[in-house]
């Protein structure tokens, strides 16, 4: 018997029952789209990890600690021992031209007199005013920023009405954290302090503004309860640091900068980063263990993730094993015929092979279909949600390996589970089977 006799004998027994035939290839196909879209998920997430580290970001990032001292620390005869050293412009530009560093972002921090709107939904008044720090960074790249949105959004970039809060603004209001959107569009009042001395009594005045409240955020640029543009948190610094601050009782700092945050080029380019900077005169910080932490957490997502698809094809295997199984039984007649007219033992092997082939065959083409547009549904649905919290958006990519692997391990594994059926059917006598039929 011709390989094309064997196929064209396969064939006709799949359309021969054609509603087992349909449910065998449905769960081929259920376990090669499940195996599919996951697969294809957990790479693609990988994917972006390894991008973001590759070329910079928050988990590439370097936190610069060393604080300016404040107008109390200047101004006093003795020093503090031990002073850190003020973050300056020429520190700045030296950092950034370190060949390890992408970029640099300066933090400013300003402490502020803080008094919160009534909630639109709360009723009554709000909390009374409390003391805080306005944050200020650059967000015109937020991909590289240690931010992450809770609520809304990020501030538009240059923003001098417009501000986010932390989950420590929401303690005040005792807001749970799952309502933080009841803060979204509320507004605020921000007073930077001064000190206006020489009147009947020294004054403490504010450069009051009242931003809008775009977004809830969980951040690890500075330590502020409110977060918004550099530009806004350098015009609020600006006129505290215009009167003197005495005994430090506002902790205005004296230098435009109350931190960095800097951008390695890459995972390899951190540890190196720090020893320069650390050479320069700062003390640095970087969440390397974290980095390593969430490496080894996506390889056991995809090993976990890969193995919820292996079980389905395992299952997906004991019905084709059962399908087969079940139209031996019933074939029997069929067999002992083609055997009495001389078809020996290796030609039925090969025909209940070719069956079990054409099943796995087209469950896993189907199926891998299916898995490619599941993937492609789920990165659409987290493309949107990073652009809607303003960052940049995730694409999933299919590799043409995992189709392919997909479509041929389909293959394999009906093959295999056919095995035993088309032994089974090979060794089963003529002369019985014809009897039987």
């Amino acid at each position: 018997m011709s390989w094309r006799d064997a196929a064209s004998l396969a064939w006709s027994g799949v359309g021969r029952r054609f509603g087992r035939t349909v449910l065998t290839i449905f769960s081929v196909a259920l376990a090669a789209a499940l195996l599919t879209a996951l697969l294809a998920v957990a790479g693609t997430a990988r994917t972006r990890v390894l991008s973001q580290l590759t070329r910079g970001g928050p988990l590439a990032g370097i936190r610069v600690e060393a604080a300016a001292p404040n107008f109390a620390q200047l101004q006093s005869d003795d020093p503090t021992p031990g002073a850190p050293r003020p973050i300056t412009n020429g520190a700045v530009a030296e950092i950034a031209a370190l060949p390890e560093v992408e970029a640099v972002l300066p933090v400013v921090s300003v402490p502020e007199f803080v008094i919160p709107s009534i909630s639109p939904t709360s009723g009554g008044r709000g909390p009374r005013p409390f003391a805080d720090a306005l944050v200020g960074v650059s967000v015109r790249d937020p991909e590289i920023l240690p931010v992450s949105v809770v609520a809304g959004r990020l501030p538009s970039a240059g923003s001098l009405r417009e501000v986010c809060v932390t989950e420590a603004y929401l303690n005040r209001l005792h807001i749970p954290t799952g309502q933080a959107d009841r803060v979204v569009g509320t507004h605020l009042a921000l007073g930077a302090p001064r000190v206006f001395p020489g009147l009947a009594f020294d004054q403490d005045r504010g450069l009051w503004i009242k931003p809008e409240i775009v977004g809830v955020v969980a951040q690890d640029a500075g330590t502020g309860a409110i977060l918004g543009s550099v530009q806004l948190a350098r015009r609020q610094l600006a006129f505290a640091q215009a009167g003197p601050d005495p005994g430090g009782s506002f902790a205005v700092p004296a230098s435009q900068y109350s931190g960095l945050l800097v951008v390695a080029k890459g995972l390899n380019d951190i540890g190196p980063a720090r020893q320069r900077i650390a050479a320069i005169g700062y003390s640095t910080s970087a969440p390397q263990q974290l980095i390593q932490s969430v490496l080894r957490y996506l390889h056991v997502v995809e090993i976990v993730l890969s193995g919820i698809g292996l079980i389905a094809l395992l299952i997906a295997a004991l019905g084709i094993a059962g399908a087969m199984l079940a139209a031996v039984r019933e074939r029997r007649r069929e067999i002992g015929v083609l055997k009495a007219i001389g078809a020996r033992d290796r030609d039925v092997r090969r025909v209940f092979l070719v069956e079990a082939g054409i099943i796995g065959l087209i469950g896993g083409v189907v199926g891998t279909l299916a898995g490619v547009a599941m993937a492609l549904m789920l990165g659409g649905a987290v493309n949107r949600y990073l652009t809607q919290q303003g960052l940049a958006g995730v694409r999933a990519t299919v590799p043409l390996g995992l189709l392919l692997a997909s479509v041929l391990g389909s293959t394999v594994l009906a093959l295999v589970a056919g095995v035993a059926p088309a032994q089974r059917a090979a060794r089963l006598p003529a002369r019985e089977a014809v009897a039987e039929g």
